[in-house]
């Protein structure tokens, strides 16, 4: 089940025996007019009365969750974010769509540090899309990965575009396209003044660190100052060690403050992860992202990368001198990922892909009034198998 075009229900379904992440015991979901109504517990369900229109499902145990949100994910179907021009509105079109159907309901198009030119032709293209998207997953705003970056830490972004990390150069790169930016993903140690972070707050702009030399009392001093997020956590940051926990320990200790990770198994390690998730209390302080590079739904390869290329094998994507630039996985194999390795049960690993991101840009996760957009999770014990599918409208 990793379709979306398996098992389609009505607009108007009941929907018994589901566990959904978050809620105790088994649960019936009434959706109406393709609308989540209500979530009540199986043990206090009154008898309905039927109706000519009206569908009973019975998921006999199965999960029940919203769709996932990608907060980070840097191109598909062979488009990068940073290249978008207003030839390429279908091609988006399709990529949301695609996204769609690998079970994702909303997605941050993230720009990865380019020229200012390219950034505001982006951005001025998914202004002009967001209002107008009728179907697919919905683009929720943008994700800014730079190019306010530790020269150090940069990873594969390319020097000649770090910028320093000043409201002046702020106000240049986003132009007029300030309110089109969700997040943006910064070294706070290139602010000695701290006057950087509150002012992107105040525009409304989620504060992510990343690719930065951070040390924890400088990463702790961002986070007063209004920070959030850690973007890809361990990549692109100071190593923890035990004398210096550095950015990132300063965050999995901070009670406000959510991570960004990847599960695909060549990021971070199966071993790591697990020693992050207990530590930051799993999707409490933590949230997947698929950080997929403009070949996901392609076959493996060579592809061009801005003025570069890389090579993309078994979904892992590299430059041609082995620096590891992203993957090309969907955001739900990460899900599966983690239970497959064994360190995360599923109500905890649909979670951290579902509600986690939500929670980390400031929306709801599963509960009544909203667009019943939901997947149901299988678990094979026989198989020691996660699967989706979607359930459509």
């Amino acid at each position: 089940m990793t379709k979306a075009t398996q098992s389609p229900i009505a607009t108007n379904v009941d929907i018994i025996n589901a566990r959904v992440p978050g809620y105790k015991d088994l649960q019936m979901l009434l959706v109406h007019e393709g609308i989540l109504k209500q979530i009540l517990p199986m043990s206090t369900v009154f008898k309905r009365v039927s109706a000519p229109d009206l569908q009973v499902l019975d998921v006999a145990g199965d999960w029940i969750s919203l769709g996932g949100v990608d907060l980070q994910i840097n191109g598909a179907l062979g488009l990068a974010f940073p290249d978008l021009t207003t030839a390429d509105s279908q091609l988006l079109a399709k990529i949301s769509q695609f996204l769609w159907n690998v079970g994702v309901d909303g997605f941050l198009p993230t720009l990865v540090t380019t020229s200012v030119d390219n950034i505001q032709r982006s951005l001025a293209v998914i202004a002009d899309i967001i209002p107008s998207q009728k179907t697919g997953a919905k683009i929720l705003g943008v994700h800014l990965e730079g190019p306010f970056l530790n020269f150090q830490k940069r990873g594969a972004h390319p020097a000649e575009y770090l910028f320093p990390l000043t409201i002046d150069e702020l106000k240049r790169v986003l132009g007029d396209y300030a309110h089109v930016v969700k997040v943006i993903t910064l070294a706070p140690e290139l602010d000695p003044t701290g006057e950087v972070i509150p002012y992107l707050r105040s525009l409304g702009i989620t504060v992510s660190l990343g690719h930065s030399q951070a040390t924890a009392t400088q990463a702790q001093r961002a986070f007063e100052l209004g920070a959030t997020m850690v973007t890809h956590a361990f990549n692109a940051m100071p190593l923890l060690h035990h004398r210096e926990p550095g950015l990132l320990g300063a965050a999995i200790t901070h009670p406000d403050v959510m991570c960004g990770f990847i599960a695909d198994g060549q990021h971070v390690s199966p071993t790591m992860l697990q020693i992050l998730l207990r530590a930051s209390c799993y999707e409490k302080g933590l949230f997947l992202v698929s950080d997929a590079l403009a070949p996901l739904g392609l076959p493996d390869g060579v592809y061009p990368w801005d003025s570069r290329q890389i090579e993309v094998k078994n979904g892992t994507a590299r430059l041609p001198d082995g620096t590891l630039s992203g993957t090309t996985l969907p955001l739900l194999v990460g899900v599966q990922n983690l239970v497959k390795w064994g360190i995360c049960d599923v109500e905890s690993a649909i979670l951290l892909a579902t509600d986690a991101p939500r929670q980390a840009i400031g929306l709801s996760g599963i509960s009544p009034n909203q667009p019943a957009n939901l997947l149901r999770w299988h678990w094979d014990e026989a198989t020691k198998e996660l699967t989706w599918q979607r359930l459509l409208s």
